[in-house]
Formats: C-alpha cells, sequence, structure tokens
C-alpha cells in the first residue's frame, strides 16, 4: 500500500523559534540597541538645532579665551589674564586635595571610631555611637554649613587671632602656620624623604617574607620611622640646613607672612572628612564583627593581648571585608566635594560654573565635570582593586 507523504509544518517552526530563549534574547537585545541609538542621535540633532538657533559655537576652543576673573584659592598661579583651560586645572587642583586630605582623614578618624564603637569601656562605646548616628543622619550640605558658619565664621578677628603652638594663629579668616622657604640645595631633602619611604617599604616586605618563612619577627615601624625621619635628618646637616620658616605676624588689621590655609577649605575638608567618618565606622565594625570569635580567643590562649590581638590578628583580617564598602565610601566623597560652590570654595564645579555664565558653553563645561568626576572615580577603584587583590587570601 502506498505511503503518503506527510507535509512540512512551515508554521510550527516559526513558532518554535519565536519561543526560543537564544532567538529572542538576540532580537530584544538588538531591539534595545536600535533604541537607544535612535534616542542619542535624536538628542545630539536637536542639541545642534538649539545651538545654531541660539548663534552658540559648538567644541572647546573658549578654553584658550582670557579668563577675566581670579580665584580666591589656587595651588599653581592665576590671575585674571589666564585662560579658561588654567581656571579649570586651578578648579581640579582644587578638588583634587580636598578630596584627597577628606580620605586620608576620614580614613584614621572612621577606624577609631569603628575600633571604638566595639570598646569595653561604656562611655567611649557611647560616644563612638552617638556620633555615628548623629552625623550619618544629617545631610552633608548642613555638617558644611555647620562647620562654615557655625564654627570658623565666629572665630576671633585677625587682630584677635588665637595663638597655637609652634606660631601658628586661627581666626575668622583661616589657619595660619610658618611657611617653609627652601634654600640653595635644599632639593636633597625631599630626594633623602623619597628614598626614606622606598627603603621603609623594602624593609618592610622583607620582614614580611622572613616573618612567612621562620616566623622571626622585625621591628618595622621602629625601622621606617628612622628611615623617614633620619635620611631627611641627615640630608638637611649635610646641606648645611639650608631651610628657613616665615612665621606668620599680627599687624593692626590682618595677619602677615606665613601660610594660610582659608577658611572655605577647612570647613569643607572638616565637613566631608567628618561625614564620612561616620560611614566608614559602621563599616569598620562591621568588618570586626564579621571575623570569627575564635580568633579572638585563639589569640588569648597564645598569650596575645587585646591590643596585640587586634592590630595583629582581628584588623588584617576585618580589612578583608572592609575594602569593597570602603571603595564606595571614597567615590561619595570626592563626588560630594562639588557641594563646595555653596560656601564659595573654588574647586571644578564652581570655576566651570563661572566658565559656563561667561561662554554659554554649557555641553562643553558639563561634559568637562563628567569626564573628570567618571576619571577620578575610576581610578580610586582600579586602586582600591588593586589594594583588595593584594589583601585577599591565596590558596595554595
Amino acid at each position: 500500500m502506498a505511503t503518503q507523504d506527510i507535509p512540512h509544518d512551515v508554521g510550527g517552526g516559526r513558532a518554535s523559534l519565536l519561543y526560543d530563549p537564544k532567538v529572542r534574547g538576540i532580537f530584544f537585545q538588538v531591539l534595545v540597541i536600535v533604541a537607544l541609538t535612535a534616542f542619542v542621535w535624536w538628542i545630539i540633532g536637536n542639541t545642534i538645532e538649539n545651538l545654531k538657533r541660539a548663534n552658540i559655537a559648538s567644541g572647546f576652543a573658549f578654553l584658550n579665551g582670557r579668563a577675566g576673573f581670579d580665584v580666591s584659592d589656587s595651588l599653581i598661579a592665576f590671575d585674571s589674564d589666564s585662560t579658561y583651560k588654567r581656571a579649570l586645572l586651578v578648579g581640579f587642583l582644587n578638588t583634587l586635595v580636598v578630596a584627597v586630605a577628606g580620605i586620608v582623614t576620614a580614613s584614621i578618624l572612621g577606624f577609631l571610631l569603628g575600633i571604638g564603637r566595639l570598646s569595653q569601656n561604656w562611655l567611649i562605646r557611647k560616644i563612638c555611637t552617638v556620633y555615628v548616628e548623629v552625623f550619618r543622619n544629617i545631610p552633608p550640605l548642613l555638617v558644611i554649613f555647620f562647620w562654615y558658619f557655625g564654627v570658623l565664621s565666629v572665630l576671633p578677628l585677625p587682630k584677635e587671632s588665637i595663638e597655637l603652638p609652634f606660631g601658628s594663629f586661627l581666626n575668622s579668616r583661616g589657619f595660619y602656620f610658618p611657611k617653609l622657604i627652601w634654600g640653595e640645595g635644599s632639593m636633597l631633602v625631599p630626594v633623602a624623604l623619597l628614598l626614606g619611604i622606598g627603603m621603609s617599604w623594602f624593609v618592610a616586605r622583607r620582614a614580611r617574607l622572613r616573618q612567612m618563612a621562620t616566623g622571626q619577627t622585625f621591628p618595622v615601624f621602629w625601622t621606617s620611622l628612622a628611615l623617614i625621619i633620619g635620611l631627611p635628618l641627615l640630608a638637611l646637616a649635610a646641606t648645611g640646613f639650608p631651610m628657613s620658616f616665615d612665621f606668620p605676624q599680627k599687624s593692626t588689621f590682618n595677619l602677615t607672612g606665613g601660610f594660610q590655609i582659608k577658611p572655605e577649605f577647612l570647613a569643607l575638608y572638616l565637613a566631608l572628612s567628618f561625614y564620612t567618618a561616620a560611614f566608614i565606622a559602621e563599616i569598620v565594625r562591621a568588618g570586626i564583627k564579621g571575623v570569627s570569635k575564635g580568633q579572638t580567643e585563639a589569640s588569648s590562649a597564645l598569650g596575645l593581648r587585646a591590643g596585640h590581638a587586634l592590630r595583629l590578628v582581628v584588623v588584617p583580617q576585618a580589612l578583608r571585608i572592609v575594602i569593597p564598602p570602603l571603595t564606595s565610601q571614597y567615590l561619595n566623597l570626592t563626588k560630594n566635594s562639588s557641594l563646595a560652590i555653596a560656601i564659595g570654595y573654588p574647586d571644578l564645579v564652581a570655576v566651570g560654573g563661572t566658565v559656563l555664565n561667561q561662554t554659554g558653553q554649557a555641553i562643553e563645561i558639563v561634559v568637562i565635570w563628567m569626564v573628570v568626576y567618571l576619571g577620578l572615580s575610576l581610578i580610586t577603584s582600579a586602586f582600591m582593586n588593586w589594594f583588595n587583590a593584594k589583601m585577599a587570601l591565596v590558596e595554595r
């Protein structure tokens, strides 16, 4: 008996393609890419059309124009005849300085507060707890206003400055301290300092390898301290002490001489440091609590005192828990520095805003802001990821 051929189910094949997860995933990814490309293309076209209508030339050629304004706080030479490019460089350096100084201070203060929250002393534990709860629940802008208007602005006038040790003064116009003046041959001192830091790193590395191989410890701290301080002192003695100090002096209405740190920088630096330290304290406390209690008991059984056990056993293990969330706090501090515009500190955003108002190049200035903060964030993240990898346990 002849068999009849069954026709191929074409519709069923097409339906199976639609329900194939791989095909469906590729289809929706292509659809999203096309939609995003069309959206970006529409934004670019709309922006170009609006710029033409407003007779605003696009591009970054305006950066070479004369700024025509002064900056109150600058690490490099700057005046009104400098270019917009140099003005933005001044703002970038100011942002970098306050971010780095804030990160260092917040880290030290946060670690002390985090350890203090676990202290056996009731008073220390409660003080640290109150600090953390207060600063964590206040917006950073209010903390900046507190330091600027509530603390620094109510300090005495310059003629009634508060005298501090080492010839320093504190008043409503900032903090004044002796300025170091470099003489001939003094460049040997920073070279000796860098050499001391490099030798300290080498000593610490060799001491760690020696301890892992033999179990013998080496006084790394005191050796490093001797190298970092001793080598520059030897360089000073060898060059005949070519450095001198310019001390601030009281005058009729102001202080002359020395080096001045203005209240805008102080307020921003202290606010960002104290605010971020509260979050770092909680991260440190959680990291220490995350270390197994058996580690502390084992160190006590070996005869280690509480301080040595914390420094040698608990904290090194807690760092592996602390570092990843610590990166986020460093990034937040760097981005929060843009609040400096509220008190007149000339950071990148404040200087860029002045350039924007004078030139009308809004898109270019915003792009510069985005690129700079993105670059700082990526560099910080890359360094912290590298440090985290160095601290991670290595399986044998």
